[in-house]
């Protein structure tokens, strides 16, 4: 048992338990069959069953398990893909971190943390995106400490934008955080400026791994208080948190398994597996060798494979598909299983402001992004799939949030919100900002979605597009 916060957790990272998971693990299409007949009940996998996955190397497999993690997508959510943006606000930072461009030691980063005044020139430009969600991503230091975050979601709250017939249409309707590890306390003071989910990447659940790349004499260097710290946003009431592991650090199929782990271990003491799973690979970064030189880089098809093995393990989990990824591997990885993507993305300090006045960022950027398409033009190629562009943050404003979310979301029940809502708000987006063409295609789109439901579902959604194209806004269920 580890204590932290004067309360005991069992270490739920057991390396050689995993590592013999992962070598016992051998393809054998009785069983990756049955596993794949039991993940169709929506009930998760065991992580035993998740190292079966693991092994599938013969197309046929392969095949049957993208089908069966596309399946499961669409049980649960339906074809909506939320959109949201990361917003950088300081990139200060006390750790070390070798893989890292924000490291403490790269002296050629050019560090900044943004004012109230730049806050405001960042969201207003995200919003004339038609963006009305962020992640507002920190360095680890006493200068951005628990009130500082909380300080920051209410700066970016109260921004707001107008039409010409001074209808609000800009607006963040949810702020998500991705910030250093808090004590209770401090989750409670960010708590209570109303953020949705508070995200936490293990990085690597290896420890050997970990404290190799996490050099000494830095607070990220704490294994167990990082690994913990989402007990702890529990314990203070934060009910809606965000997983994460950088690929490529160790074997994937470590990282997998541990995530199924990290799932396990709060719902047995919370009774609320996270909201999201985030499942980036390592990218190169600005002065940063470490990256060159990856012992267990993820090939793309092994990507692919984590995609959909976390579908299949925990289907009622956000996977979060990032900008890190190419244009093509995104437009081919949306379709196993993931459910949340951002779109014009950009990741230096002031890297909106900066790129709208055409100026490089490199030396304020964390990393490299591969996919620079804009919002528009990702949502132009979702709708060739047919797949919903989401903008929606109902549940937040509703209460369906920790329990009450999973009630919903784990025996499927939640897509009855998620379609009506995303076309709602995809709708939306299409009058306040959209191009003409697109508008018409998104019109297209939302006359077929609303044939392929219910008379009375398709009706009541049908009253709230005209009051929106009455210049009405936030409509949701």
């Amino acid at each position: 048992m580890i204590m932290i916060d004067n309360k005991n957790y069992e270490d739920f990272i057991n390396d050689l338990e995993i590592e013999k998971l992962i070598s016992d693990a051998k393809e054998d299409k009785f069983l990756i069959r049955e596993i794949l007949a039991k993940s169709r009940e929506l009930k998760g996998l065991s992580p035993k069953d998740a190292a079966a996955l693991c092994a599938v190397n013969s197309p046929d497999l392969l095949e049957e398990l993208f089908e069966t993690a596309r399946k499961i997508k669409f049980e649960i959510y339906g074809k909506r893909i939320v959109f949201f943006a990361p917003l950088y606000i300081s990139n200060y930072c006390a750790n070390d971190c070798q893989y890292c461009a924000f490291r403490k030691t790269n002296k050629l980063v050019k560090r900044h943390s943004l004012s109230p005044k730049e806050i405001e020139e960042e969201v207003k430009l995200l919003q004339a995106q038609g963006h009305k969600r962020l992640i507002l991503v920190f360095g680890e230091t006493q200068k951005t400490a628990a009130q500082f975050i909380a300080d920051t979601v209410k700066i970016v709250y109260s921004i707001k934008t107008y039409n010409d017939k001074n209808i609000e249409v800009g607006s963040i309707r949810r702020v998500n955080i991705n910030a250093a590890p808090l004590d209770i306390d401090g989750y409670k003071i960010v708590k209570e400026s109303g953020i949705g989910t508070y995200q936490i990447f293990q990085e690597t659940y290896h420890k050997k791994t970990y404290d190799y790349v996490h050099p000494k004499g830095t607070k990220k260097n704490d294994y167990y208080w990082r690994l913990f710290s989402l007990h702890r946003a529990q314990a203070a009431g934060i009910d809606d948190v965000g997983l994460g592991a950088l690929f490529g650090l160790y074997d994937w199929r470590f990282e997998v398994i541990s995530l199924i782990q990290h799932s396990l271990s709060l719902e047995k003491y919370f009774g609320v597996g996270p909201h999201t799973i985030s499942f980036p690979r390592i990218e190169p970064a600005f002065n940063t060798e470490f990256v060159n030189k990856l012992p267990y880089a993820v090939s793309d098809d092994d990507f692919k494979k984590i995609i959909a093995i976390l579908r299949l393990a925990v289907p009622y989990t956000g996977l979060i598909l990032t900008c890190r990824e190419r244009a093509e591997l995104r437009d081919e990885a949306i379709k196993l299983g993931v459910s949340q993507i951002d779109a014009g993305s950009k990741i230096g300090i002031g890297g909106y402001s900066e790129a709208a006045k055409r100026r490089k960022t490199d030396d304020k950027e964390q990393f490299k992004l591969a996919d620079d398409r804009s919002l528009e033009e990702v949502i132009s190629e979702l709708m060739k799939e047919e797949f919903i562009p989401s903008f929606c943050t109902a549940c937040y404003r509703l209460g369906r949030t920790g329990e009450h979310f999973m009630a919903h979301a784990k025996p499927g029940f939640i897509k009855q919100f998620c379609q009506p809502n995303a076309i709602l708000t995809f709708y939306e987006y299409l009058l306040d900002y959209a191009k003409p063409e697109t508008l018409k295609k998104g019109e297209k789109l939302i006359d077929k979605l609303l044939t392929n439901l219910d008379d009375k579902t398709a009706e009541k959604i049908r009253l709230k597009l005209q009051k929106i194209k009455e210049n009405n806004r936030d409509l949701y269920f």
